[in-house]
């Protein structure tokens, strides 16, 4: 039904902005890891989004109605490793320090983690709102009827 399309577009933002906050916790847990199965210290990932388009139907060819294409949320594309380079860091005690006693460390930044998951948390918080707007107007319509 056409009345529940709404909440099935903040639905889709509710899913790609979660597996954004996994996404982000993980680069946060792996801020000193030094050492991946790839070799080297572990690479920061992000999340990449896509508009999620609804192609025009056979129906809305034959209405009136000039055929377009309205959205329908968003999608995840994949999740991508962030080329920026790693940090070199001074600590000869360290287990995988160069012989000039240089570690590799992550490219992994903690504040832009933090701003990363603030943003996610209030994309999250707006699609909820979103939804319960929708509710709302779904209970109001059904309430004329009753009358």
């Amino acid at each position: 039904m056409e009345i529940f399309r709404s909440m099935e577009i903040s639905a889709s933002g509710l899913t790609a902005q979660r597996l954004r906050m996994d996404v982000i916790s993980n680069n946060i847990a792996n801020v000193n890891t030094t050492r991946t199965e790839e070799g080297g210290p572990y690479r920061r990932q992000r999340v990449v989004f896509q508009e999620r388009k609804d192609n025009f139907t056979f129906k809305d060819l034959l209405s009136n109605l000039s055929p377009k294409q309205t959205g329908a949320g968003v999608r995840v594309v994949g999740i991508e490793r962030d080329p920026s380079p790693f940090k070199l860091v001074y600590d000869p005690t360290h287990p995988d320090a160069n012989p000039q006693g240089y570690v590799l460390m992550p490219n992994v930044n903690v504040v832009t983690e933090m701003v990363d998951m603030i943003s996610a948390t209030r994309s999250y918080e707006a699609n909820i709102t979103a939804i319960n707007a929708a509710k709302g107007m779904i209970n109001k319509a059904l309430e004329i009827g009753r009358t």
